[in-house]
């Protein structure tokens, strides 16, 4: 489903990836797990289109996407890639329901369409009764799983997360960690997740661990 071969990234005179192979299959919770400064969120940002590698290709759902024009590539990322960030990144003039469907409404989907799919995932993740209220409103818990919602709004094929957990208390933490297993049981989500949290790379399928830039097997 995501295949990530030959990956090498420089920034400036500093190599980040010396040459990082990464295949994930559908349905499958991966953990990219390592050092401060390993490379792990700089391969998550180039498997979600974010940064491009200086060497190296990445296919998601058959498309490669260094074959894509600017235009297609924003186009690609919002139908095919959610983002789950430690820090949630809700609009705060927005109200939950809101903040989900600003995937949704990028990629064209009807306003009718949109909010029925957002109340759907808000009831799914627990907190419809929420869905008027803005991100000051909501407890640091509650704005995650918005975030979760608004990642999945489009059905995408992977969900990227960094430090998903980095930013919750130890309750919070374990309940977005249970919330992913149940979307991959339920959904068949894919996800890739980079963390520290060793609870959260436990309950995947399988961790990755980078070392010096490398896959360390």
């Amino acid at each position: 489903m995501l295949n990530a071969t030959g990956i090498y990234k420089s920034y400036g005179t500093l190599p980040i990836l010396k040459g990082v192979d990464l295949h994930v299959g559908k349905g499958e919770i991966v953990s990219l797990v390592g050092a401060s400064g390993a490379g792990k969120s700089t391969l998550l940002h180039i498997i979600g289109t974010l940064d491009k590698p200086d060497k190296g290709n990445v296919i998601v759902s058959g498309t490669h996407i260094g074959a894509l024009s600017p235009k297609q590539l924003s186009a690609f990322r919002n139908a095919n890639i959610g983002f789950v960030f430690q820090f949630h990144h809700l609009l705060p003039e927005f109200t939950a329901l809101e903040n989900v469907c600003i995937p949704a409404f990028i990629g064209r989907m009807n306003k009718k369409e949109a909010e029925r799919r957002a109340k759907g995932l808000l009831e799914r993740l627990g907190i419809d009764h929420r869905q008027d209220h803005k991100p000051n409103e909501l407890s640091g818990g509650e704005q995650q799983r918005v975030a979760v919602a608004r990642a999945l709004i489009n059905n995408p094929a992977v969900v990227l997360a960094d430090e998903p957990s980095g930013n919750l208390d130890s309750e919070n933490a374990t309940a977005l960690h249970q919330l992913f297993v149940a979307l991959r049981d339920e959904l068949n989500q894919t996800f890739v997740v980079v963390t520290h949290n060793e609870e959260l790379a436990s309950i995947a399928d399988r961790v990755v661990h980078i070392k010096d830039g490398i896959i360390d097997e």
